[in-house]
């Protein structure tokens, strides 16, 4: 498999986790005391870190560190919306959009290069 098709695919489902570590107790853990949250967040962001750190070190190969920061936005945008909307049940906001248009543009500046 190709060095970028991997660290996108693990930086996916380290995302995943990320977001349930950062903001799963939200919803399942709001009764409890903050201590319970994070160490519970800390045991989910392990598996984060487990997928993470592959991803950086497979994608440092062929990206630098800058392209490998602006595609995590991406997908930590792409992965949030939907886990905030379906999961936690936040409403949609426009702002949402207006943020992807930015990582969008982030995007084009930090890959320009490559397309020229």
């Amino acid at each position: 498999m190709k060095p970028v098709v991997s660290t996108v695919l693990l930086l996916i489902c380290s995302n995943i986790f990320m977001t349930f570590a950062w903001y799963g107790h939200l919803k399942q853990l709001n009764n409890k005391i903050w201590i319970v949250a994070a160490l519970l967040s800390w045991g989910v962001a392990l598996f984060e870190y487990l997928l993470q750190v592959p991803a950086n070190r497979i994608g440092y190969t062929v990206l630098n560190v800058g392209e490998l920061k602006v595609i995590q936005e991406v997908i930590t945008l792409s992965i949030f919306v939907p886990f905030s909307f379906f999961y936690l049940k936040e409403p949609l906001k426009l702002d949402y959009l207006w943020a992807g248009v930015c990582l969008v543009g982030a995007v084009f500046f930090m890959f320009r290069g490559r397309f020229a």
